[in-house]
């Protein structure tokens, strides 16, 4: 599934695929938006959205063996809830 699926399937319930482009849309900007005031994102029976810091940190170009910094950064994690994990298994 991708997008344009989950918007599909969202236009079966609103009323037209404008509107479900927009409910998807702004579900995903609320999500990115949360993340990038450093909030988690909890959502119920589905898991939860967090960023955590990856370390600087030392690494090796594979095509020449250099060694190079790979800086630190934010990374966004996803932790599945108890919900999703027994529904997928």
């Amino acid at each position: 599934m991708n997008k344009g699926d989950l918007v599909n399937d969202v236009a079966t319930i609103v009323a037209t695929k404008k509107e479900a482009q927009q409910v998807v849309d702004c579900v995903f900007e609320k999500i990115i938006g949360a993340l990038k005031n450093n909030d988690a994102v909890q959502i119920a029976g589905f898991g939860s959205f967090k960023v955590t810091r990856r370390d600087a940190r030392k690494g090796r170009n594979p095509q020449t063996g250099a060694t190079i910094d790979i800086p630190a950064r934010n990374v966004p994690k996803f932790v599945p809830g108890k919900a999703l994990k027994d529904a997928v298994n």
